[in-house]
């Protein structure tokens, strides 16, 4: 099987060596407290660390298990049933689970191109606005400048706290970074999060939010009941891996890896599927989204990939209930080598080809 299903990294994109050497001397440094209980807000130093990057206090930094476990406890602590979330439609499918479980009442704000459009923001109350600004999963999309400040202005009149997920950010291929919606912000309307997941690995599970002062300290003392302690074997294996400077050769060294499959899709694509199939296409990040032509069921073509031996995610899984994407799939190309890219898309163009006359 050919998977575009899983946002992972290749094997190869994994520093095991160097990592192993990071996780022996953060041991021979500081084993008698990274080996035993501590703060639920993370390995001190790490959250030092990470607080100098986004200049705030480390009081204001949550270290947590992959930053989808800090989206859990941010919700948890602000959600109820029925209360009102804003998400990106389409947006990351984990957290739409984890609303619909907390009786979330999901609204959507629609995208185009140049990503969320800051003013279909709805009127209302809410608990607060998710968005992925940067190389979106499952899009790839990018949020422009211009609607940056635009959201960051709107956030802070309206009082309208937003979470802003970077995991992607520095995994870029080309083109300029852009200013963070918390660098745009007041520091109080926007709450920041990214993880290692992408750019060291993600079996470290390490992940970092950066919180108003008074929600940080609610998330901290959730997370202490939670788990007592967090990991701080892997939070300190990385911190050693910042600190002897690995973290930037390493990440040059993935985006390289990553931006061939990148390209070995978009090839495939242009190659292998019909003139009215549209897809977006990434300066960076893990996936990229397929418009199918209309009155193609990506649900029906799935199964008939699968058959075939390739696996996509549906696009309906990007909406709440499902409700949208039925024509559309997200393609993750970082996993698969270039020449399974090729052949992937192949079978899948081969499949569309077939599918649209019949949706005619």
């Amino acid at each position: 099987m050919i998977s575009f299903a899983r946002g992972v990294p290749a094997p190869e994109c994994l520093a095991v060596e160097e990592l192993a050497d990071c996780a022996r001397a953060a041991l021979e440094r500081d084993g008698r407290t990274i080996l035993s209980y501590g703060p639920g807000g993370g390995y001190g130093p790490l959250r030092e660390e990470l607080a100098a990057k986004h200049g705030v206090d480390p009081s204001r930094v949550l270290v947590t298990s992959g930053s989808l476990q800090g989206f859990v406890f941010l919700a948890e602590q602000l959600v109820k049933p029925g209360t009102r979330v804003l998400v990106e439609a389409p947006t990351y499918d984990r957290p739409l689970k984890i609303l619909a479980r907390l009786g979330a009442e999901v609204v959507t704000v629609p995208m185009d191109d140049e990503g969320l459009i800051p003013d279909e923001l709805p009127d209302g109350e809410f608990a607060f606005l998710y968005t992925i600004p940067t190389f979106q999963n499952p899009s790839g999309r990018t949020l422009s400048e211009d609607r940056r400040r635009r959201l960051a202005e709107l956030a802070a009149d309206r009082g309208l706290l937003v979470l802003e997920d970077d995991p992607y950010g520095l995994v870029r291929y080309e083109g300029e970074s852009l200013p963070s919606l918390f660098e745009l912000s007041d520091g109080e309307s926007v709450a920041y999060c990214s993880s290692f997941s992408k750019t060291v690995a993600p079996g470290v599970r390490v992940g970092w939010f950066v919180l108003p002062a008074e929600l940080a300290k609610q998330l901290e003392a959730l997370a202490t009941s939670t788990y007592i302690s967090p990991p701080y074997l892997s939070q300190a294996t990385v911190l050693e891996f910042l600190r002897r400077g690995d973290f930037g050769p390493n990440l040059e060294r993935v985006n390289g890896l990553l931006r061939e499959r990148r390209d070995a899709m978009l090839d495939a694509l242009a190659k292998e599927m019909p003139e009215d199939a549209t897809w977006t296409r990434p300066d960076g990040g893990y996936f990229v989204w397929l418009d199918l032509p209309a009155g193609t069921s990506s649900a029906e073509l799935l199964a008939q990939a699968e058959d075939a031996g390739v696996t996509f995610v549906k696009g309906g899984d990007f909406f709440p209930g499902g409700r949208g994407g039925e024509e559309s799939a997200r393609l993750a190309f970082s996993f698969v080598s270039p020449a399974e890219i090729s052949d992937g898309i192949g079978r899948l163009g081969g499949l569309v080809r077939a599918a649209a006359p019949a949706a005619l």
